[in-house]
């Protein structure tokens, strides 16, 4: 990748996180470029139409990348081929249910319904790349991969600490490697306290028998109202809205095992069956 191409995309996803707009001076010193390079990147992308400049002068994201993307997601199709999916399960459970796509090493969320309609209600932003060893959907797709592969995703990743998620959350490979175990037993993950305080949730890798997973769906909500026990009885029907999406998913670009649910990132093959190893001390 090129030095200014680089640079370019730091500081696009960096502003994804301040839709307010930030400084020059505190772009180029968090992005630790100098400040005459980030300024001159800054003013390629006002020109092309991907950054604007606020009245105070800081910089922030104009509305061109947010629209290319819906745009993208809307032409998949995904949204049309899992929408009656996801509502059907959030009235049946009356939870949150979310849609995640597999893309390279990243879960990201793109479609959700929401089964509740009172009391407390959960609901994460859309489009947010989940942290791997906290969120049942990291562990439901983690589950589905050789032993040596999820060790790698996380690590290049990072785990998630009980300060920054839950005080559930992995703090140790070898904890997760024990919580992905248990989650295979049953065919899918449940966590409580892992990714939030107050937080429950469940999930179901998408994925074609002898396929790569290409996606996750999630049931998620406050662990008052989804305990254990509920999480438990919903597996089932959980598990079949994950088996339907993996029927039906080769009609979107997003959800073909061929491309492994990845956009850019096609490898030669999909890795094989999750397995167990005989595990070295960590």
């Amino acid at each position: 990748m090129s030095g200014a191409l680089e640079k370019s995309l730091a500081i696009l996803e960096y502003l994804v996180d301040h839709p307010d707009g930030v400084s020059l001076g505190q772009i180029a010193t968090e992005l630790n470029q100098l400040r005459s390079g980030c300024h001159r990147t800054l003013q390629e992308l006002v020109r092309f139409g991907y950054v604007r400049q606020t009245p105070r002068g800081d910089y922030a994201l104009t509305t061109r990348l947010p629209a290319m993307g819906l745009n993208f997601i809307g032409k998949s199709g995904v949204v049309d081929i899992a929408q009656p999916v996801i509502d059907r399960l959030a009235r049946s459970t009356e939870e949150l249910v979310r849609l995640a796509i597999v893309d390279g090493e990243r879960l990201t969320l793109i479609a959700k319904a929401q089964g509740a309609r009172s009391g407390l209600l959960y609901d994460p932003d859309m489009g947010i790349d989940l942290r791997l060893s906290c969120s049942a959907a990291g562990h439901a797709w983690l589950m589905t991969l050789p032993e040596d592969l999820a060790i790698g995703h996380v690590s290049r990743q990072g785990l998630g600490t009980p300060r920054n998620f839950g005080p559930n959350a992995p703090t140790s490979v070898r904890a997760l490697l024990k919580m992905l175990d248990e989650h295979r037993k049953r065919g899918f993950s449940i966590i409580q306290d892992v990714y939030a305080p107050g937080m429950s949730s469940m999930a179901a890798p998408i994925q074609r028998q002898g396929e790569a997973a290409t996606g996750v769906l999630v049931i998620a909500g406050p662990s008052l109202r989804l305990s254990t026990a509920k999480m438990n009885r919903f597996g089932p029907a959980l598990l079949a809205a994950a088996n339907e999406l993996a029927a039906t998913g080769a009609a979107s670009p997003l959800l073909k095992s061929a491309n492994l649910g990845t956009w850019g990132n096609v490898g030669d093959k999909p890795p094989p069956p999750a397995r167990k190893t005989v595990r070295a001390a960590r």
